[in-house]
């Protein structure tokens, strides 16, 4: 059974609040959505669904923000209803949710590829869902990021937004994104000077938009790869980390892999933080290893970038090099100020290109970044730096 659900809450509405489509075929879950999100005084279901035709068929009429959409459903599934959506509203948000399997992994990927901003593991079972926890957390938190940053595209500005008045001749005042840019022109970051000693490691953390970004990236650095090991800690589950690793490798055309506990880190190796566990290094003699811990959540993620930032910095000092792309939250920030502190240098991804400027923002607006920059102009950065280049 579908619903559509009127617009009364017992939760007073803030102004202007995320309108949420949800649409599972399981109607425990389905409700259990709803029901949460709500509860959110600043969110607001407008419709709740079975299947994927069926919010194709109303995503015009109900404006939704923000779509949460399972991935298996009955008539039109999450992966096949995903572009009819945003043919229909371009600038929708959209939310995958899949349960933790290597088909689910492959399939999220493949949607985040495909324009939606995020997904969310389910749990497996309708009784693990109704009574997780952090499962409600990350969706909330999900929807509110995306959904305010999809109205308030500078809402990570430090200096209010100014007014824009239409230029002349007819021409349109700046694009949102065009307007990020502005911003940090009007309001430029202070950077620190990078690090005189060439890097021999490269160490990235991403969150939300991070597996695009990573593709990206990692595509275009077989040179510096070949010269050093790059570590990854991408905020993921398990089993999404192995998907991960294996796009990775197809991209970069190395040998990306998801990192084993004592396994020497080499130069030309990819090692991607296995979902579930935290990743640092330890040096062993002459050797430097992965050490993987069980040891509880570190910002409320597991894999951390602050875990693995942090272990690095004794041990490659002024020869690190770390690199912050888009993400929610504030994760890495901690370990960036360890490298810098121990001399190395940190580039952040900027806010125009970023998915959610969220990561990127808390490192560069603590003073910690040497260089803050659009996706497309970090790898030749990244390759100068390793031949030698001081900026």
């Amino acid at each position: 059974m579908s619903t559509v659900l009127a617009a009364a809450s017992p939760a007073p509405r803030t102004a202007n609040p995320i309108r949420v489509m949800v649409v599972d075929d399981a109607i425990v879950v389905r409700s259990l959505l709803a029901r949460w999100v709500d509860a959110e005084p600043d969110m607001q279901v407008i419709a709740s669904l079975r299947t994927g035709r069926e919010a194709v068929a109303r995503i015009e009429q109900s404006d939704a923000d923000v779509v949460v959409l399972d991935i298996d459903m009955p008539e039109l599934d999450g992966i096949s209803a995903l572009p009819l959506l945003l043919q229909k509203k371009r600038d929708l948000v959209v939310i995958m949710v899949s349960t933790f399997t290597r088909r689910s992994a492959e399939i999220s990927l493949r949607a985040l590829a495909l324009g939606a901003k995020d997904y969310i593991p389910k749990p497996e079972t309708t009784r693990e869902a109704t009574t997780s926890v952090e499962f409600r957390r990350e969706l909330i938190e999900k929807i509110r990021t995306l959904g305010r940053n999809r109205f308030a595209p500078h809402v990570y500005a430090r200096a209010p937004a100014p007014e824009v008045a239409p230029e002349p001749h007819g021409k349109h005042p700046p694009s949102p994104r065009a307007r990020k840019v502005l911003l940090h022109e009007i309001e430029p970051l202070r950077l620190r000077p990078f690090s005189p000693v060439p890097p021999r490691v490269l160490l990235i953390g991403s969150s939300t938009g991070g597996p695009q970004a990573l593709t990206a990236l990692i595509e275009k650095l077989p040179a510096a790869i070949d010269r050093a090991p790059v570590l990854i800690a991408q905020h993921m589950p398990p089993m999404f980390t192995t998907v991960l690793a294996e796009h990775l490798s197809r991209a970069g055309g190395r040998g990306a892999h998801e990192a084993e506990d004592g396994e020497p880190v080499l130069a030309g190796g990819i090692y991607v933080a296995p979902g579930g566990r935290h990743m640092r290094v330890v040096r062993d003699g002459t050797a430097i290893r992965i050490a993987l811990g069980n040891d509880p959540p570190i910002n409320f993620c597991k894999p951390a970038v602050d875990a693995l930032f942090s272990s690095a910095a004794p041990i490659w000092g002024a020869a690190s090099l770390a690199l912050i792309l888009t993400g929610m939250g504030a994760d890495g920030t901690h370990g960036a100020a360890d490298i810098v502190a121990a001399g190395g240098s940190v580039i952040a991804q900027d806010e125009a290109t970023s998915v959610v400027w969220g990561m990127p923002r808390s490192v560069a607006q603590a003073g910690m970044c040497s260089a803050v920059l659009p996706l497309d102009q970090i790898a030749p950065k990244i390759i100068r730096l390793f031949s030698g280049a001081r900026s």
